[in-house]
């Protein structure tokens, strides 16, 4: 007699799993139910993991936020002319976006419905907030195009990565990481930069 095995799940596993299902169904649209049914396993084995859906939520958007400001904290954006430290946060906020594409894009799709939700929004604009001063510091010593409005050249750089939740598929045929986070940066800073 075979015995058939049921996947053991951990926390990161099953929030992995909320996270797929949170993108497809979207937040607001994925009950206990769903979870338990994506994950193979019964809701109280859910609830051995997790208090809910808002704390699966949580983690979830914690993963994505505490990768973008790591960035932040990393020596090659803390130090060096404004510009560079820019090119450099621009440069990682792509990878981080393409390595933890489905967390990023959860984080790119809260409303603000929840406790959760709204937490997750004001730290993303905290976030926002920095990389935009780091973009009025490089225009402050010169090296951004005078033509360029800073505000409007803020929204545009985040619109460009962030867009790419929208398309990027890591399938290992076509542009990796690396290569992505490359023509960002070309395609900003070949715009941004102040020709000398």
């Amino acid at each position: 007699m075979t015995t058939v095995k049921r996947d053991t799940y951990t926390p990161e596993t099953l929030l992995s799993v909320a996270v797929q299902v949170f993108n497809e169904r979207g937040y607001d649209g994925t009950s206990m139910e769903h979870l338990s049914k994506a994950a193979g396993i019964s809701k109280s084995s859910i609830y051995h993991h997790v208090a809910g859906k808002e704390e699966l939520l949580r983690r979830a958007v914690s993963r994505a936020l505490d990768g973008l400001f790591g960035i932040l904290d990393e020596e090659h954006a803390r130090e060096g002319r404004a510009v560079e430290r820019l090119e450099y946060v621009v440069r990682r906020m792509v990878e981080v976006l393409t390595a933890e594409l489905p967390y990023v894009t959860l984080l790119l799709r809260v409303r603000g419905n929840t406790d959760t939700e709204r937490w997750a929004l004001e730290r993303r604009r905290d976030f926002d907030h920095q990389v935009a001063e780091l973009l009025k510091a490089a225009a402050a010593e010169g090296d951004v195009r005078p033509d360029v409005e800073v505000r409007l050249a803020t929204r545009l750089v985040f619109g460009m990565i962030n867009s790419l939740v929208e398309w990027y598929r890591p399938d290992g045929r076509g542009m990796g990481e690396r290569e992505v986070a490359e023509a960002v940066v070309q395609l900003v800073f070949g715009g941004l930069r102040k020709e000398l």
